[in-house]
């Protein structure tokens, strides 16, 4: 399965990323590259992103999350990820980017905002 990108609006400055399918090396990775600094300019600053339905990702996936982690606090906001899974937590756990990247078991955790 191709990756799907959805986008919408949560609350103001936070807005929901859901990805499906596979984040690998691709056109689909570079429609995430070029999302994440149209959303930092509309206001977002907090973006979480629902991985609970990716079912792969590669080193140019786990890139686009490091990129986007430092454009969002550059930007003076937050990124955070829900519901990864299987290979794709397991990816961040080997990379050690579980303990740089603020992991939440649901997109209902990773929302609450203070």
């Amino acid at each position: 399965m191709n990756l799907t990108i959805e986008h919408k609006q949560m609350d103001p400055g936070a807005s929901l990323i859901t990805l499906r399918g596979k984040l690998l090396l691709g056109p689909e990775c570079k429609q995430l590259e070029a999302l994440v600094p149209e959303l930092l300019a509309s206001g977002s600053k907090t973006l979480v992103f629902d991985l609970s339905e990716v079912t792969h990702i590669d080193s140019t996936g786990i890139g686009r999350f490091i990129d986007t982690f430092g454009r969002v606090k550059k930007a003076g906001g937050e990124m955070r990820l829900a519901g990864a899974s299987g290979v794709v937590r397991e990816s961040f756990r080997i990379t050690r980017l579980d303990t740089v990247f603020p992991l939440y078991p649901t997109v209902e955790a990773a929302c609450v905002f203070k």
